[in-house]
């Protein structure tokens, strides 16, 4: 129980430094354009403490759920002083207002970045697209039961025709005999039908190695026999490979190429999972009844926390770390949507005055101003009121009846 609690409150803290790290965003792209920055507070509620460094408040307020960052005249509704006005951020050019804007989900995806890649030099990331990467290397076992498909263990000193030929843990198989190899399963395809010293290109470190491995000839039963069958053992190739378990080993260079090809990925579920969300609020209602409890269905920060806690008590600290860098994906993505009062309305409001306004020279007429964002006080209301409907539902799901790590 103490691992569980321990691992909420470092979860918990992820959370509160990625919203920090966010609103900082703001304030560091404000400020290098010369915005005034009036305040930068961490949390929300009475105030903790706070001290002024220049012409900013820096302070923490007492619940850990949020921040903000106060620019003067981020709007032309909002009220600013005489000596504030030249520097209001609506008077600044489009282009540096949606950098300042778009700053909190970008950091985000740094951040989320970051944590990938230190997460693919230390424990690794997971190989969702079956790619050839070594997992292991060990003796090629000469026979393997028939029943059970268990293969002969290797005994000390048996040699490993793949690591006698210089192949690595963590190396990627690029092809087998000339022959280019996508993945796991047809890497071993190619291997099985192999006799004697064959050329293998292997990827390490950015780099593409040739070497020449000696292929052993074994006794196996064929691929996709199944345990207990009648089966039959025939002569096939082998190396002493394993493949890389749920999480593939990087070294520091290629980590990064990892790392963006994984960071890809995660944006492309985080895409389909906010496309899928509507769909998804019945499930969270059947939790909240204490029905089914869908693995897939929205969490809240809380439920993520939970999940974060399970696998900190697991050891599973790999899942710990995906939810983390997951949860700033989805907050920098969700962050830029264009709707009200979340920082992508603010954007489509800044890049629409633009391109009005570049329209309006074309025909001669002078720029139109600010937009009124009292004719937008309606629908900014009802997306407020679904999205705090959606997030107590959630959370609500995720206090009574939380999806657990089994």
């Amino acid at each position: 129980m103490l691992v569980w609690l321990l691992g909420l409150v470092l979860f918990a803290l992820g959370i509160c430094v990625s919203v920090a790290l966010h609103e900082a965003g703001h304030m560091y792209t404000a400020k290098m354009f010369g915005m005034k920055v009036r305040r930068y507070f961490v949390g929300f509620g009475p105030k903790v403490f706070s001290f002024r460094r220049g012409e900013t408040e820096y302070g923490l307020k007492a619940i850990p759920l949020g921040g903000f960052c106060d620019i003067a005249g981020m709007t032309a509704l909002d009220e600013v002083t005489p000596e504030e006005s030249p520097r209001a951020m609506w008077r600044y050019p489009a282009w540096k207002r949606v950098v300042v804007l778009s700053a909190g989900s970008i950091t985000h995806f740094i951040l989320g970045f970051i944590i990938l890649y230190l997460m693919a030099v230390s424990m690794g990331l997971p190989n969702y697209t079956d790619r050839p990467f070594v997992g292991a290397t060990s003796c090629a076992p000469p026979s393997q039961d028939v029943k059970t498909l268990k293969q002969d263990e290797c005994k000390p000193g048996d040699p490993s025709p793949a690591s006698a030929a210089g192949i690595k843990v963590g190396d990627e198989i690029i092809s087998v005999d000339g022959q280019r190899v996508e993945t796991w399963d047809a890497a071993v395809k190619k291997i099985r039908d192999l006799r004697g010293e064959t050329t293998f290109v292997v990827a390490r470190d950015g780099q593409e190695l040739t070497m020449k491995v000696d292929v052993a000839t074994v006794q196996r039963v064929p691929v996709g026999s199944k345990p207990g069958a009648d089966n039959k053992l025939t002569e096939a190739g082998a190396v002493g490979i394993a493949q890389s378990g749920d999480l593939i080993q990087y070294g520091g260079l290629t980590a990064i190429g990892g790392t963006v090809s994984f960071t890809g990925e995660m944006f492309a579920k985080t895409w389909e999972g906010l496309m899928k969300f509507p769909e998804k609020i019945p499930a969270v209602v059947r939790a909240i009844g204490g029905e089914e409890n869908d693995p897939e269905r929205p969490v809240s920060v809380v439920g993520a926390s939970v999940i974060g806690a399970d696998a900190a008590e697991k050891g599973i600290w790999s899942i710990f770390v995906l939810m983390l860098a997951a949860l700033n994906f989805f907050v920098g993505v969700f962050n830029l949507l264009p709707l009200l009062p979340l920082d992508g309305g603010h954007i489509a409001i800044t890049l629409y005055e633009r391109v009005r306004d570049v329209i309006r020279k074309l025909r001669g007429l002078a720029p139109a101003g600010p937009v009124d964002y009292t004719r937008l006080t309606g629908i900014t209301m009802v997306l407020v009121v679904i999205g705090g409907a959606v997030v107590l539902l959630t959370v609500t799901a995720d206090v009574v009846n939380p999806i657990r790590l089994q």
